[in-house]
């Protein structure tokens, strides 16, 4: 890298996992495929196919890091421990780490879409300033302030605009909804950032000082 500009994306979070089989442990549970090519966007779904978390997955080795929000991290770790039962998997906050942002520095690209700019895990360095203008600017939603936790499907989050969803790996959690609506074109309405002077009835968010929301919008 050539700047030093200060790159953190101080409301994320980098949680661990390390042990046996991450990746397998990981495949059976998220919308994506981890067993291949990282980083990707994924998400956590209930049995509906609705979102619970967003996150991006890095590899470390053999251990997993994911890049999720730092406020849903201990959610995100508990609901991960759920499902490890008695696999000898270690699931943790890793604070020697953090999430970077730049639209100039860095070599990986935003899996969601190389506009967002470029996105890694490092020791931290000073705030980043511009990513949640620049995202909503491109209109990308995330995290559980736009997205909702339990209240929207899985492809009305532009799952598969996005590159977060794929539909040749196995099962995870949420698969059946999610694949019955991919093949039968049941996408109905997604969501959308949109210019608002005003709070729009039903918004999932409103960023005032922005002048845009994030809204369901119906596709014709």
């Amino acid at each position: 890298m050539t700047e030093t500009t200060a790159t953190t994306l101080t409301d994320r979070a980098v949680i661990r996992l390390s042990g046996e089989d991450v990746r397998g442990f990981l495949q059976g549970l998220v919308t994506n495929d981890v067993a291949g090519a990282l980083p990707v966007w994924a998400g956590l779904l209930t049995p509906q196919g609705k979102a619970l978390f967003d996150f991006i997955v890095f590899a470390d080795g053999d251990d997993l890091l994911v890049d999720c929000e730092a406020a849903q991290a201990d959610a995100l770790i508990r609901r991960l421990s759920i499902y490890r039962l008695r696999r000898a998997i270690t699931i943790a906050k890793d604070a020697g780490l953090a999430v970077h942002w730049s639209l100039t520095e860095g070599a990986t690209p935003d899996p969601r879409d190389p506009a967002l700019g470029n996105r890694w895990i490092a020791a931290p360095d000073g705030p980043a300033t511009g990513w949640h203008t620049h995202r909503l600017a491109i209109g990308v939603a995330e995290g559980v302030g736009e997205l909702g936790q339990d209240k929207t499907l899985w492809l009305e989050a532009n799952a598969r605009e996005l590159k977060g969803v794929s539909f040749a790996k196995g099962c995870y959690i949420g698969q059946e909804n999610t694949a019955r609506m991919h093949y039968r074109s049941k996408v109905n309405r997604q969501l959308a950032v949109v210019a608002a002077e005003s709070e729009p009835d039903g918004a999932r968010a409103w960023y005032p000082d922005l002048g845009v929301a994030v809204v369901h919008r119906r596709i014709d």
